[in-house]
């Protein structure tokens, strides 16, 4: 599946206008202050372009950032060295992450869980981010609710436009996933040039992923609506897990 290479270059323009990423970086330090969190070690995972972690990685001593793309760790890593902001950044898998370091914050955010569509992979990454934490250590995450990825994205078709990018967006949804096929023409000098992108997301209900973390040992401590103090209704589209260990 070609995801995140060429799209990396393009994915702030395209993705910031819509993603308020100093609020829902105040809203997760705000959790890590209720919780009493320590602000000596932080985790990104599926960190993209670095958005996420440029602002929170301020906050604590070290900060660590995982991705699956090299492209979109690039980006990262060169935006946060423009900023002054240091982390380090490894490129692996987050269903089986391996750093031989405990955190006291780990985040996951954007919707990355939706990207595992296999269910043993999920409880994988899960069991991952549980190793990964430190005994009083917190796990933030979201997901796009079933709702949204089965009422509004599913076999849906989009489209962008701007003065530099166009792109088309047609998804197809079976067995409770979601295939995005995205077509890109980004405007150099007086052409277009052309590139596409396949992405997929699994749909996920609540009542699977809290069995499956209090499974693991997580204990829920709330969830959030979209970043928000809000209770989480039917057509909630994006659902914010704030865990850590029993």
């Amino acid at each position: 599946m070609s995801c995140y290479k060429e799209f990396a270059k393009v994915y702030d323009e395209l993705i910031r206008p819509d993603i308020d990423y100093k609020k829902w970086s105040t809203i997760i330090l705000d959790n890590c202050r209720e919780l009493g969190v320590n602000y000596d070690n932080y985790l990104d995972l599926a960190c993209g372009t670095g958005n996420m972690t440029e602002e929170i990685a301020k906050a604590f001593k070290q900060a660590w950032a995982v991705d699956l793309s090299s492209e979109m760790l690039t980006e990262a890593e060169n935006k946060l060295r423009k900023s002054g902001v240091k982390a380090k950044f490894v490129c692996q898998d987050i269903c089986s992450i391996n750093l031989n370091k405990k955190f006291d914050l780990i985040t996951c955010c954007l919707d990355s869980t939706n990207y595992i569509l296999d269910t043993e992979e999920l409880i994988g990454y899960f069991n991952g981010v549980f190793n990964h934490l430190k005994e009083d250590g917190v796990f933030i995450f979201d997901i796009n609710s079933y709702y949204k990825l089965t009422n509004i994205l599913g076999n849906n078709i989009y489209k962008y436009e701007d003065d530099k990018v166009v792109y088309i967006w047609e998804n197809s949804l079976e067995d409770d996933i979601v295939d995005m096929y995205l077509n890109f023409f980004i405007k150099e000098g007086d052409l277009y040039r052309r590139f596409d992108e396949e992405h997929s997301e699994r749909a996920y209900r609540e009542e699977f992923i809290e069995k499956s973390l209090e499974d693991i040992g997580f204990k829920i401590v709330k969830k959030l609506n979209n970043y928000e103090e809000k209770t989480i209704i039917d057509t909630t589209e994006r659902i914010v897990y704030v865990v850590k260990k029993k």
